[in-house]
């Protein structure tokens, strides 16, 4: 299972991540699109994600991929204006245990893991342990990054 989030200009979005039939991950409707200093609210969008699992839906064809879901709600056009000013982590959740992959940025655009801040949570951990821990992290990120403060 895999769910993530970004955090840019202050909010955090949480979509549901999907598996295509092909069997690669993408976001999805619904995205909940939460203030980064508003913890509740945060660590429930993130749990209700997560509750959701991976739904299966059909892998779209490369003509008609859509846009990134959550280019929408951050009231951009491109992805590339989104991620400037963004942050990201996945959560992968492997055999009941979890980890938290928060990402940096590739030298020829996009993400990728950063493996010196890949957190790995005690076995066992529960969604709402998860959710705080994850919720913790974007918003010590949130105070720590004028780049994605609005």
């Amino acid at each position: 299972m895999l769910w993530q989030l970004y955090l840019r200009n202050g909010t955090v979005y949480v979509p549901i991540v999907a598996r295509t039939e092909a069997g690669f991950y993408m976001d999805i409707e619904p995205v909940r699109a939460v203030p980064a200093t508003d913890s509740e609210a945060l660590q429930s969008a993130i749990m209700e994600a997560m509750s959701r699992g991976n739904p299966t839906v059909p892998t779209p064809m490369r003509a008609t991929f859509p846009k990134p879901v959550v280019l929408k709600y951050a009231k951009v056009q491109s992805w590339s204006a989104f991620e400037k000013n963004a942050l990201n982590w996945t959560i992968v959740e492997e055999s009941g245990s979890y980890q938290i992959k928060p990402k940096r940025r590739r030298p020829d655009k996009g993400w990728e893991d950063d493996p010196e801040k890949i957190e790995s949570l005690p076995p066992g951990a529960s969604v709402d342990t998860v959710a705080r821990r994850v919720a913790a992290l974007a918003q010590l990120a949130f105070g720590q990054y004028p780049s994605v403060k609005s």
